[in-house]
Order: C-alpha cells, then sequence, then structure tokens
C-alpha cells in the first residue's frame, strides 16, 4: 500500500503521466466538462470535498508552474481568490475569461470534479519540473 502522497489511483496516475506544460484542471461541481476528458469524480456531496481541500492535496504531490484562473473569481468569489493568492504566492497566477477557461478544459489531461459548490471555484495547472 502506497504510504505517501495521494492515495486516489486515478490522480496518482494522471499526475505521475504528466510532463511539463501538461494540465490538469480542479472544478467545482458544476463546471461542464467535455466528454473526451477523463473526469476523476471526487464529489460526495455539496461542499464534500472542498475544492481548497482537492488543490492542497494535488500541489503537494504535483510540480506547477502556473494556475490559471477565471477571470471572474476575482469580484464573484473574493474570499476563495484571497485565499488562493495568500497561501500560493509561490505559483505564479494567470486570469482568463470564464469562457477561455472552459475552452481551455478540452486539452487538459484530467479534470478533477470536486463537491465545491462556490463560484467560479475552477483551476487548470501546469506542470512543471522538479530539476
Amino acid at each position: 500500500m502506497k504510504k505517501h502522497g495521494i492515495l486516489n489511483s486515478d490522480i496518482s496516475a494522471i499526475l505521475s503521466k504528466l510532463g511539463h506544460t501538461d494540465q490538469i484542471a480542479i472544478a467545482d461541481c458544476g463546471l461542464p466538462i467535455p466528454d473526451h476528458v477523463p473526469k476523476i469524480d471526487l464529489a460526495l456531496k455539496l461542499g464534500q470535498p472542498s475544492f481548497v481541500d482537492v488543490l492542497h492535496e494535488v500541489l503537494e504531490d504535483m510540480e506547477v508552474e502556473k494556475m490559471i484562473w477565471a477571470e471572474e473569481i476575482k469580484g464573484k468569489n473574493t474570499k476563495l481568490h484571497n485565499q488562493m493568492e495568500n497561501k500560493h504566492q509561490q505559483i505564479p497566477f494567470d486570469y482568463v475569461s470564464h469562457e477561455e477557461l472552459k475552452e481551455a478544459c478540452k486539452n487538459v489531461k484530467a479534470v478533477i470534479r470536486t463537491g465545491e459548490c462556490t463560484p467560479y471555484a475552477n483551476a487548470i495547472l501546469q506542470s512543471g519540473v522538479i530539476f
């Protein structure tokens, strides 16, 4: 049995296959996920697991060179936005419109769906390198 890191076998497999600049998304329970993109569904009920909890665990196990957020989070979910900016200052943030973020999700390696039910709680993580 695995001793450290993410225990979810689907997430662990996706992370181990990522190369430099590959992307995954972590999404709230309402983000539309294209049919051809693998969905790792962690949602149990509204709010669980939270976006923050899932993001934290993924960031512990993944080298991320930047995060891409919907511009709308700044005005529509300031609590989450401020929390993310304060906690993850070492990772650059890029912003696109929510429509552009949804379009970009067509090209990610996987979407991890959480139970989060606050607006614009979605981020695309771009893989960095560890050397």
